[in-house]
């Protein structure tokens, strides 16, 4: 029988040694994880993991240190200063394996902070907009305590449970974080012209958020018959849904539905997936799999990378050593549209950083991670154009590359990945 308590009752089930499970981005549940912060000075070695969460993360503070180690399976920068100053740590997993962790018992939890809409006249609530791994964290978690709030979104698929399901409830009132769309740069704006021109009818969708895909989306509205199936989405979609461009009609999972995990967007998202049968939310378990996601028939996955080498080593996830975000769930959908009938592999970026460094480069940075190999990428776009890479000669490569590069690195760039080759 569920119990409804305030936030500072709830947090008490946490004890010192626990590990507790926060749900994941938009839906992160701060007020209960605040509330756990102010019981600091009576806690030690409590580890308090997740994907990204948006918002604050009041534990992450590097002088509770003693009370609270946070372990990152995807980096925020909301936590990133955690790594360098010693209470943080990152633990490297795809997205699609991670509720894996739970049900093996790799990593045991003790206590999962979830956030979900009110129970309706049956007793179902819904974990709204993240899924992720929260149903797997709530099914081997010794102790379930949610925040319950009428801003979030009922949203349909795996993030349906009872409230016996949950051990104390918490009533909030708060809104669920979120992000207004950005207008487009120029660059972004050439960047999302050439993944549209890669992009046929009938296809199927992956993309991340941010004003790239956003800018892809915007040249679709002449597209037909194109699906969604994502690891989350954002506001970018909702035009196309609404005019039938995103129907998901030739999907071959989970046809007629739009499939993601999560989804982070404004209050007019938030408003378009609520109660809406045609957005299915699933376990990025089902998601991210990659045998689910080369059914559908031209699968096209987009997304981005920190640095690009010539031969097509994508580093996402650290800037040389330094770890920055984390893997994800890039390689689960670029090996799964790789394997697709007409499926394309991309990862689209600007040519160069703020600073004006090229983001194309001969070498990739010492420490950095390779989150997908060379020889899972198709395409490498920047606003310079399309580099293809499939079937291509580690020669052949260094041209595509070296052409998309920002036309002031091109010549330094070829310069210095042949000098280094001829050395060896």
């Amino acid at each position: 029988m569920s119990i409804y308590i305030s936030a500072n009752d709830a947090v008490k089930v946490v004890k010192s040694g626990d590990r507790v499970y926060l749900q994941a981005a938009a839906a992160a549940p701060t007020v209960l994880a605040n509330a756990l912060t102010e019981r600091a000075s009576e806690l030690r070695n409590v580890e308090i993991c997740h994907l990204h969460i948006e918002g604050e993360a009041r534990y992450a503070n590097p002088e509770l240190a003693e009370s609270f180690h946070v372990n990152s399976f995807f980096i925020g920068a909301n936590v990133r200063h955690t790594l360098k100053a010693g209470n943080g740590s990152y633990t490297p997993v795809f997205l699609s394996e991670l509720p894996h962790l739970f049900r093996k018992n790799v990593l045991p939890l003790d206590v999962a902070f979830i956030h979900v809409s009110p129970p309706d006249r049956h007793g179902y609530c819904s974990l709204g907009v993240s899924i992720e791994a929260t149903v797997a964290a709530i099914e081997n978690a010794k102790l379930v305590v949610a925040q319950v709030n009428p801003n979030m979104p009922r949203t349909f698929g795996d993030g349906i449970l009872h409230v016996s399901e949950i051990d104390y409830l918490v009533e909030v009132d708060v809104p669920i974080y979120g992000h207004e769309p950005e207008p487009f740069t120029v660059e972004e704006e050439k960047i999302g012209g050439y993944i549209a021109s890669l992009i046929d009818d009938r296809s199927t969708l992956q993309m991340g958020i941010g004003s790239i895909p956003n800018a892809a989306l915007s040249k679709l509205t002449n597209h037909k018959d194109i699906g969604l199936h994502t690891e989350m989405f954002s506001d970018g979609v909702i035009d196309l849904i609404e005019k039938d461009v995103i129907n998901c009609n030739y999907k071959g999972t989970l046809r007629g539905r739009v499939l993601a995990t999560f989804l982070i967007g404004s209050k007019r998202l938030y408003d378009f997936v609520n109660d809406n049968p045609f957005i299915e939310m699933k376990e990025s378990s089902m998601v991210n799999d990659t045998a689910r996601i080369r059914k559908n028939p031209k699968m096209v996955a987009i997304n981005s990378a920190i640095e690009v080498d010539v031969t097509g080593q994508v580093c996402a996830d650290s800037i040389g050593p330094k770890m920055y975000s984390g893997v994800g769930g890039q390689m689960d959908f670029i090996r799964g549209a790789s394997l697709s009938p007409g499926g394309k592999a991309i990862i689209a970026l600007p040519s160069i950083t703020k600073r004006g460094e090229s983001r194309i480069v001969p070498f990739l940075k010492q420490g950095a991670g390779v989150v997908t190999t060379r020889a899972h990428i198709h395409h490498v776009i920047t606003e310079n154009g399309i580099a293809d890479l499939y079937g291509k000669t580690l020669k052949q490569r260094v041209s595509e590359m070296v052409r998309i590069a920002h036309p002031n690195h091109q010549e330094s760039i070829e310069r210095a990945y042949f000098e280094m080759i001829n050395k060896m």
